[in-house]
Order: structure tokens, then C-alpha cells, then sequence
């Protein structure tokens, strides 16, 4: 399919084999927990590449594996699913230009339903997942699923996600993984527990767990080495007197 030309955002991609398929999709925001949900899903399943996405908007930014450049934001489809990946944090300045992108795209392909991924952050290290939907009867559905905060707000693409559902009638859901900023495996395979239960996904958790506890054993060892420094630092720089 040649790029859509029609915005600032292009996407090339095959169209969708799926009728009524339901998109997830994650980018970079706190904990990096929709995009460590989404990446280690389409691996794990074997979701096929379909397509791609860059803009003008986005930081010129490419991630390197084994010598291959890969596209910053990438599409997969295993019908009836979609998975939108990206490696890039999308600016607020331009988050609804990204996110109606998106959805044009997908209009014409009757999406049944849009799950947002994202962090959020808490002062609590429980790893919920908190849930937020475009209408009540989504709301019923992951109500035994999630917790549901009284009141708050949603920041970034994600809440430019939903609200672009909103006003277009799609319904939308938000999966908001609890988190700290540093990169959560912990909180991305919570989050990804609710769409196993939600699609019956059967991914395999625990590859993802020993992650996490690798990236723990690596940030505390890198606290402790900062704290070395630091102490070592300040010893340096005492006065001397005599």
C-alpha cells in the first residue's frame, strides 16, 4: 500500500487480512511498559510485520540489532489483532497529530476495538493494572480485570489515543501498568497478564520475569557504584588543615 500522503504521518503497510480487528498499541511513556508488553508479545506469538510508520514529527531516532536499523514505530497483525510497537516517546506538543494520524489509518478498517499501554506512576510498588474505558460497557468488561482509580488523569499518547476512540465512537481501553520511570518489565508482564485474559493469549510470562530481574540486578548495582562515587567524591573534597 503506497503512504498515506493525506498527513504528516505515513504509514506503509499491507492492508489488514482482519474484519473487525481489535489494535493494541504501545509506545515509550513511564516504565517503557507498553512498548516492553508489545514487543515481547509479537516475538513471542510470531505476529508477522505488516507495516510501518515514520513522520516528520518524530526525533531522528533509530534503534540498531545486530547491524540492522529497525523502523522506530512498527505495525504486526495476527488476525483478529493488531499491534502498533514503538521505540520513540511521541512529544505532547504533537500527540494529536500522531494520534489522528493513527486513526484515520485505521478507519477505514472498522477497528471492533483500541487497547492503549501505558505506565503510570504511583508511589506503591504493587505492579496493578489500572483500567479506564471509552464507555460503560467496556468499563464492565475489565472491571474484575483491573483496579479503577476514583479520579485522575491520563497524560501523552495514550490519552490522545483514547480520547481520538472517543469522539470517533471506537471503543477504547487503557491499560495502565503500575511503574517507577526506570525501564519495568515487572509492570509490562502485569499489563500483559489483563490481554491474556482478556484474548486468551497463553504468552509465556516468565522469559519476561527473569528480564526484570536481570534489569533489577543491573539498576541496583548501578545505584551502588553511583553511591561509591559519590562518597568517594566527597572524601576528596574535604578541607585539609595543618
Amino acid at each position: 500500500m503506497p503512504p498515506d500522503t493525506s498527513t504528516d504521518i505515513k504509514i506503509m503497510a499491507k492492508p489488514l487480512a482482519g474484519e473487525f480487528p481489535t489494535v493494541l498499541m504501545g509506545f515509550p511513556g513511564s516504565g517503557l511498559v507498553g512498548s516492553i508488553a508489545l514487543q515481547y508479545m509479537v516475538e513471542q506469538l510470531e505476529f508477522p510485520l505488516i507495516g510501518t510508520m515514520t513522520s516528520k514529527y518524530f526525533p531522528p531516532f533509530a534503534m540498531m540489532a545486530k547491524g540492522l536499523v529497525n523502523v522506530p514505530v512498527r505495525i504486526y497483525e495476527k488476525p483478529p489483532l493488531v499491534a502498533i510497537v514503538a521505540d520513540i516517546p511521541v512529544h505532547p506538543m504533537i500527540c494529536y497529530e500522531v494520534a489522528n494520524g493513527i486513526m484515520d489509518w485505521l478507519d477505514p478498517f472498522h477497528p471492533k476495538e483500541v487497547v492503549a499501554l501505558a505506565g503510570v506512576v504511583t508511589n506503591e510498588t504493587e505492579k496493578r493494572v489500572f483500567g479506564v474505558a471509552t464507555n460503560e460497557e467496556i468499563l464492565e468488561r475489565i472491571k474484575d480485570l483491573t483496579q479503577f482509580l476514583p479520579v485522575g488523569s491520563i497524560s501523552g499518547i495514550a490519552s490522545s489515543l483514547l480520547t481520538e476512540c472517543k469522539v470517533r465512537g471506537i471503543p477504547g481501553i487503557g491499560l495502565l501498568g503500575e511503574t517507577v520511570n526506570a525501564p519495568d518489565p515487572r509492570a509490562a508482564a502485569a499489563a500483559l497478564g489483563v490481554l491474556n485474559q482478556m484474548y486468551g493469549l497463553n504468552v509465556d510470562m516468565q522469559p519476561l520475569l527473569d528480564q526484570a530481574e536481570e534489569i533489577e540486578a543491573t539498576m541496583h548495582r548501578l545505584s551502588e557504584e553511583v553511591q561509591s562515587t559519590e562518597v568517594s567524591q566527597k572524601r576528596e573534597n574535604l578541607p585539609m588543615y595543618g
